[in-house]
């Protein structure tokens, strides 16, 4: 039987390291007579805990211990808490202990969200190696891009080769194809060296359907009166909750202590259901600021129906997260440069009146009705800071939501891609990118998955289904050519070219002259409230003011249409400040960006807007009046 002695644990879960050697392992089994540490042939009697746990400690066993659990002299099953899976989800566990790792980010202060900018990256397809360790090369390119935040799509152990890591199974062990947890540490190391956040997409939604062990220890993780679309929903108000609510908790605390990470995205909130007094989601939030140990954090949530709630304060009755992907502006932006608005993009026109709303507001709805699901959606955003709205042009999930997972830079012209990156960048809400966006990347990113036979069938079929939204997407041809989710080559493919970055320069400096104007210009940095206002100025063209101190006023002219000649132009927007004239600060039509050069917009011409482009302005001392000379009287 194991030892039993007194042991401040840091977690409730899972195995964890002496400092005099031997490992406490605690594992919740209610309903259990019976768990056994299966270590070699050896078997260790654990003993019971309060409600529902085993625990004790194993002298003989150590960092790299492999093992399993035996519940009631039966099957033995990975623990639900591993910290790794050398071997896959089927696999024994390993014992790590991330203590012993040397970190040297001691100095690292964390960060809140105000003026970050994130970068949404998946680590297998992120090199072609798909590893920790070859990701770090390219670290200080997007620390010198601009990039503050890097969300890294998630990691838990899922089955297979490769996947987009949604279907992940044991929470807190890192998937063994990117390498070992010490790689991880590395990198997240590397990454504060570089002064960048790195923060981890988690899944609390449900769990993968292969290699998911959780029922065999207890019928309670999953809920018996919620369901989500991808099937039971996790037991977070039910009956034997409480232990379900600590092991998610735990879970949130320990990527933030044991991994140095920032903070946290969260998938797909609306399925994660909680009739609890205290939603789970803000424990969550404050489990890791509490872990956190006073480094700043950050916690986003994706939320389709837009629940403001989530990032309210608590004396509000909110949840105290940081931020909220905003689908709307992405939807509005893919209206405007493709021209189509069917499936989820039919309630959005692209119209200039969009992106002003968006820019001033976050969500564009806030409760009016959405025909394409029949029913209101949104709630109030009104007060929540710009700096709490995540916005895109591309992600994971809307780059792959297309026949071939194309790029949006193959899907518009040059130019209004151009302009609308502009505006996403310099507009007030935290911008994201998705790797290789700053490089024109010609890789698509497409929905992959390694499962076994039948299950990578259903899938396969899932996937079609759910793209015949677009109803041209429903045509044969479109669909003999859709990728295969579990084919190898449909993975390969997604693998970004890194020689792209030097092949496709005019992009990369597009990218990272936009960061340098939203960091260093104060008008594009401050994200105050109410310093930005807007006005269409034609039917595919409109202007931001961003209102600073002591002359510092900006204009942002977006045209997504043709030439614009405003003559007359009666907008006191474009007035500007007193005894002085607008002059070019930047546009998206340098030649340097493989645009066609820029007039002067406003003259005596009064006001001319190019096509498809962006044109920032400052304020400039009128020139000085001449002169007039008299003669001499005589």
């Amino acid at each position: 039987m194991a030892v039993e002695t007194t042991f401040q644990r840091r977690l409730q879960h899972g195995a964890e390291c002496l400092r005099d050697g031997g490992v406490h392992f605690r594992v919740w089994a209610p309903g259990k007579r019976k768990v056994e540490v299966l270590i070699g042939g050896t078997a260790t009697l654990l003993a019971p805990d309060r409600d529902g746990y085993h625990s004790g400690i194993v002298p003989g066993a150590g960092p790299g211990t492999l093992y399993k659990y035996r519940l009631d002299g039966s099957d033995a099953f990975p623990d639900p808490a591993s910290r790794f899976q050398p071997q896959g989800p089927h696999g024994p566990s390993e014992v790590i202990d991330t203590a012993a790792f040397r970190w040297r980010d001691a100095r690292w202060g964390g960060i809140t969200i105000r003026g970050q900018v994130i970068y949404e990256m998946h680590v297998g397809t992120f090199t072609p190696e798909g590893t920790w360790r070859a990701a770090l090369a390219h670290l200080p390119a997007l620390a010198d891009l601009g990039v503050t935040v890097l969300e890294v799509m998630p990691i838990a152990e899922f089955p297979g080769r490769f996947g987009w890591g949604y279907d992940g199974v044991d929470l807190f062990a890192p998937y063994h194809v990117y390498g070992r947890p010490e790689d991880l540490c590395e990198f997240v190391n590397r990454a504060h060296e570089l002064g960048l956040a790195v923060i981890l997409d988690v899944v609390y939604n449900h769990l993968g359907p292969d290699g998911n062990y959780l029922a065999q220890y207890s019928r309670e993780y999953s809920s018996t009166k919620h369901v989500t679309e991808w099937g039971e929903a996790i037991n977070f108000d039910g009956t034997g909750s409480r232990p379900v609510r600590e092991f998610y908790a735990d879970n949130a605390a320990f990527w933030v202590s044991e991994y140095h990470l920032d903070g946290l995205r969260l998938d797909a909130t609306q399925s994660i259901f909680d009739d609890s007094p205290e939603h789970i989601l803000r424990v969550v939030g404050r489990r890791v600021r509490e872990a956190a140990a006073g480094r700043g954090t950050i916690v986003v949530a994706e939320n389709e129906p837009q629940e403001t709630r989530l990032v309210r304060p608590v004396q509000e009755g909110g949840y105290r997260l940081d931020g909220l992907w905003n689908d709307d502006f992405h939807h509005s932006a893919m209206v405007a440069l493709t021209g189509h608005n069917d499936a989820y993009y039919t309630d959005y026109l692209g119209a200039p009146q969009e992106f002003i709303s968006a820019v001033k507001y976050g969500y564009l709805y806030q409760g009016q009705r959405y025909k394409w699901q029949k029913k209101r959606r949104g709630t109030p955003a009104f007060g929540i800071p710009s700096h709490a709205f995540i916005t895109f042009i591309q992600n994971h999930d809307q780059v792959a939501n297309s026949a071939h997972g194309e790029r949006i830079h193959k899907l518009t012209s040059p130019g209004r891609l151009r302009a609308v990156t502009a505006l996403m960048l310099l507009a007030p809400g935290t911008p994201m990118l998705f790797q290789g966006q700053e490089f024109a990347a010609s890789a698509p990113f497409l929905y992959f998955a390694d499962h076994e036979p039948r299950l990578a069938e259903l899938v396969a079929r899932g996937r079609r289904e759910f793209l015949e939204q677009w109803r041209r997407m429903k045509t044969p041809e479109v669909q003999a050519r859709f990728s295969t989710p579990n084919d190898p080559q449909t993975f390969e493919r997604c693998k970004l070219d890194w020689g792209e970055r030097e092949r496709h320069r005019s992009t990369l400096d597009l990218y990272r002259d936009l960061l340098r104007l939203r960091r260093e210009d104060a008008a594009f940095s401050m994200q105050a409230p109410g310093h930005v206002d807007g006005a269409v100025l034609a039917a595919h063209a409109f202007v931001l003011r961003f209102f600073a101190a002591d002359d510092g006023d900006r204009l942002l002219l977006v045209n997504l249409g043709q030439d614009l000649h405003l003559d007359p132009a009666p907008e006191p927007l474009l007035a500007p400040p007193k005894d002085m004239q607008w002059e070019i600060l930047f546009s998206t039509e340098d030649p340097r960006y493989g645009g066609c050069g820029t007039a002067a917009v406003d003259s005596d011409e009064n006001w001319r807007v190019p096509g498809e482009a962006a044109v920032v302005l400052r304020p400039a001392p009128l020139p000085a009046k001449p002169q007039t000379l008299h003669k001499k009287d005589e």
